[in-house]
């Protein structure tokens, strides 16, 4: 037998279903009014008083094996909703001296250029899916100098982490003709005709100013 140490609204309103009675009939057994029991309905977390307490207690104490049973069932606690996994791109600002690899990718009905990225699977690391797509997209082998933060993208919405690279190897090429129409090297004081300073995540542009 389940022992409630402190009735509440929800626990009350499960007794009562499990005893299968009316907001009236409940209110009888326990020598309460209906809208005392109807108020436990629509206020779960309310704990009743002590007297209240002290007769909940009783009914339950009385009340036959099935009804405890079906009582142990539906005073169980809402199980919580699963949390949606956050849609996660790794983006990689690669630099080679004072150039930074670009991408220009297909959208909809429009170009645009932007930094090398991927999407990261549920506990993949941010640093390694950036190096990995990096090669991927461009044929460009870089290394990991720092994480520079994440932001849920203005304009996509996705919770998207930058990491700071430096190229180590490789000839820019366009390696995935799916989703991009060209790859290359820009000068770091031509970043902004490529991408708008706006767009630009501002420990982005800390970073290459200190680069």
């Amino acid at each position: 037998m389940i022992v409630v140490t402190k009735w509440t609204g929800r626990t009350a309103a499960a007794l009562q279903d499990a005893l299968h009675e009316t907001n009236e009939g409940f209110a009888e057994l326990l020598g309460a009014a209906p809208r005392t029991v109807a108020g436990w309905h629509s206020n779960p977390n309310l704990v009743p008083r002590s007297e209240m307490q002290q007769a909940l207690a009783t009914i339950y104490e009385r009340a036959s094996e099935h009804v405890r049973l079906r009582f142990s069932l539906l005073s169980r606690p809402p199980e919580e909703p699963p949390q949606a996994q956050a849609l996660r791109v790794a983006i990689a600002v690669v630099l080679r001296g004072d150039e930074v690899l670009l991408v220009c990718r297909r959208g909809d009905d429009s170009l645009s250029w932007q930094f090398p990225a991927g999407m990261c699977k549920p506990g993949a690391a941010v640093a390694s899916v950036a190096v990995q797509e990096t090669h991927a997209e461009t044929g460009i082998h870089c290394s990991v100098r720092e994480e520079l933060g994440s932001r849920v993208h203005p304009k996509t919405g996705v919770l998207a982490s930058y990491v700071l690279c430096d190229y180590l190897a490789g000839e820019a090429t366009n390696r995935d003709a799916v989703e991009n129409t060209d790859v290359t090297w820009v000068p770091l004081s031509a970043l902004t005709r490529f991408i708008p300073t706006e767009n630009i995540y501002p420990p982005i542009l800390s970073a290459l100013e200190a680069a």
